[in-house]
């Protein structure tokens, strides 16, 4: 089926058809299973979409296509019917991402490290709470997104990876034990990170922060929404000029506060006034409250990315008494190894 080869119209025909069949006959009448990846949302109904995009063929090309000769996904059925403006939704929940799963163990550790049940008040508060997130996108969800069986389903597979706990296991995920280990170690900590969360989710904080941390060397334990939004600051041309121009006005140089890296000395013109912006303040920690000048600091790429590579981020201080730590060792190592090589050479017999 090549691309292009079904229109809008031959879409609709094919929904009527589903509509008198039913979905078992239509899906027997043309050899389709049911859809397991994608369904297809229009008027208040779903259907099977590559059972769709596969029947509209016969209106549009003078025949159905086989189930064999396309994919439901969104290399085929689903991309080409979301082109032709059709509402597409996966036909299954997305996987628990550590933001929810910080918010659902903070709930069960409020409970006493128990599994709570669907009709739990606090599970259908948190359930809203989970449909408020901007993290899955709509085409992702489906009508039983973060419902609040699947919230209390989510309890029980934090709660048997308790240490205490003696039941059989769930198949949760790694993430699960991963943030249950996070608020043993650190309960308080990350008490406030899920507080932080739901602030930020109620008052509409998150919304319209672009979510692009999905790069492996930026590592946050507070999950992706704080990061987002410690990052947007990060971003900030307003905050960075003016944190440049305090810097300046005080007689300083625009040098990295962990290496001392300056673009100006190296680039020359190309490098003037060049610097980039870390937000220090934790992410624990950092409200929407206004940043200030002093929860920044000068810092060079290199240093920057180095800081956000691994949890727990070292501060500009921190990371400079690493470096220096470094060359102290590598000239340390230097000087054994000159003396060395001058003891071995003294041993040699002279010629």
């Amino acid at each position: 089926m090549r691309k292009g080869a079904i229109s809008r119209d031959g879409v609709l025909k094919a929904l009527m058809e589903y509509d008198e069949l039913g979905r078992e006959g239509f899906l027997a009448k043309y050899g389709y299973k049911p859809a397991t990846g994608y369904l297809l949302v229009h008027e208040g109904r779903t259907y099977d979409s590559k059972a769709i995009a596969g029947v509209a063929h016969k209106f549009d090309q003078g025949r159905a296509c086989r189930p064999d000769e396309l994919s439901g996904g969104r290399s085929h059925a689903a991309r080409w019917l979301a082109r032709l403006g059709f509402t597409i939704r996966s036909s299954r929940s997305p996987d628990w991402t550590r933001d929810e799963i910080i918010l659902a163990c903070d709930l069960v550790m409020v409970n006493g490290w128990k599994r709570l049940e669907f009709d739990d008040p606090r599970v259908i508060e948190l359930s809203s709470l989970l449909q408020m997130m901007p993290i899955h996108p709509e085409e992702r969800r489906n009508e039983l997104f973060r419902n609040p069986n699947g919230v209390a389903r989510k309890t029980v597979d934090i709660t048997c990876r308790h240490p205490d706990y003696t039941g059989k296991h769930t198949n949760g995920n790694a993430l699960d034990v991963e943030v249950l280990n996070d608020f043993l170690a650190r309960p308080a900590e990350m008490t406030e990170v899920a507080r932080r969360i739901r602030q930020g989710l109620v008052a509409g904080q998150f919304q319209g922060i672009p979510l692009d941390v999905e790069d492996d060397d930026y590592s946050a334990p507070e999950g992706k929404l704080l990061l987002s939004r410690h990052r947007s600051r990060e971003r900030s041309r307003a905050l960075r000029g003016r944190k440049i121009e305090a810097v300046l006005s005080r007689g300083g140089v625009l040098a990295c506060e962990a290496c001392g890296f300056d673009f100006e000395e190296v680039y020359g013109d190309r490098g003037r006034g060049y610097i980039e912006c870390h937000h220090v303040v934790p992410l624990h920690e950092a409200g929407e409250g206004r940043t200030k000048l002093s929860d920044l600091a000068l810092i060079c790429a290199n240093c920057h990315r180095m800081i956000h590579r691994r949890a727990p981020w070292p501060t500009p201080g921190e990371l400079r008494v690493s470096i220096d730590q470094k060359y102290a060792d590598d000239r340390r190592a230097a000087r054994i190894l000159s003396r060395a090589r001058t003891a071995v050479g003294d041993q040699l017999p002279r010629l």
